[in-house]
C-alpha cells in the first residue's frame, strides 16, 4: 500500500465541527489491534468543500465526521486509508488539532494517510468525494500492519 507522508500535509484548524456525532461509529484502538486492518463501509461526500480546510484538502466532506478513532500508540505506524471504486478524498483532525488530508496517496484513485510515529488521542476522519451531490460506497481501513 503506497502511503503519503503527513507532515507535510498539516494544515492548522478550521471550522468543522469535530465533536460532532459520527456518521458511521466510533471505536477505541491500541496498538497491537486485530482484525488488522479494522475496517468500515460507509457512503463518502458532503455538502462542504474540504479546501476551506485549507489548500491540500480537496472534495466534499459531511459537516460531521464520518468516523472518530481514539487511538493507544505504540511503536508502529498508523495507517488510515479508503478503498473505492470512486476517486474519494481523505481528511483527518488528528490529536494535535491539525488537518490532515489526502487524495490518490493509497492503491489507484484512493486517499491513504501515514503516521509514522502516531500519536495517542482521537482522530476525526471524514471521507470525501469529488461532487457535493455525490455519494459513494467507500470502506475506511485503519491499520498498522507496513505492506512491502
Amino acid at each position: 500500500m503506497a502511503a503519503m507522508t503527513v507532515a507535510a500535509h498539516a494544515i492548522p484548524a478550521a471550522a468543522q465541527d469535530t465533536g460532532g456525532t459520527p456518521a458511521y461509529g466510533e471505536i477505541d484502538l491500541s496498538s497491537g489491534f486485530t482484525p488488522d486492518p479494522y475496517s468500515v463501509n460507509l457512503q463518502s461526500g458532503g455538502s462542504v468543500a474540504a479546501s476551506e480546510l485549507g489548500s491540500s484538502c480537496s472534495g466534499f466532506i459531511a459537516n460531521n465526521p464520518d468516523f472518530r478513532l481514539r487511538y493507544s500508540s505504540g511503536s508502529l505506524p498508523l495507517i488510515i486509508s479508503v478503498a473505492s471504486d470512486a476517486d474519494t478524498t481523505l481528511v483527518i483532525n488528528a490529536p494535535d488539532g491539525r488537518w490532515y488530508c489526502n487524495d490518490d496517496g493509497g492503491e489507484g484513485l484512493n486517499p491513504s494517510l501515514r503516521f509514522e510515529k502516531p500519536m495517542s488521542g482521537r482522530y476525526e476522519i471524514w471521507v470525501g468525494t469529488y461532487s457535493d451531490s455525490s455519494f459513494e460506497t467507500a470502506t475506511l481501513q485503519i491499520s498498522e500492519l507496513v505492506s512491502e
